[in-house]
């Protein structure tokens, strides 16, 4: 999936409510980003590079592997396959939703 796709992926998955109550994004660098924006309401999704309560910094193939559970969350992180800064609650939440 491309950078779209993906953001596409998230943004069903996510819907009106994604129980976040803040703002996250996942940077895959030179592909984009995609900005889930849980504290509105209703919930949007895009890939806008705005501010962020929690980020995600993760390649656009590991991301792919996320959302079509090829790659678990905690072990994605615990190996290093993405590193999340800002409020680590928010990305444990986000984990429901994916």
């Amino acid at each position: 999936m491309n950078i779209q796709e993906c953001t596409d992926a998230i943004r069903t998955k996510v819907g009106d409510n994604s129980g976040l109550g803040a703002v996250l994004k996942f940077d895959c660098g030179a592909d984009g980003q995609i900005l889930i924006d849980g504290a509105s309401s209703p919930n949007t999704v895009s890939n806008d590079d705005g501010a962020a309560d929690c980020t995600v910094e993760i390649t656009l193939e590991n991301l792919n592997k996320l959302l079509t559970g090829q790659l678990d969350p905690v072990t994605g992180f615990m190996g290093g396959k993405f590193k999340v800064s800002g409020d680590m609650s928010i990305a444990m939440k986000l984990q429901r939703v994916i």
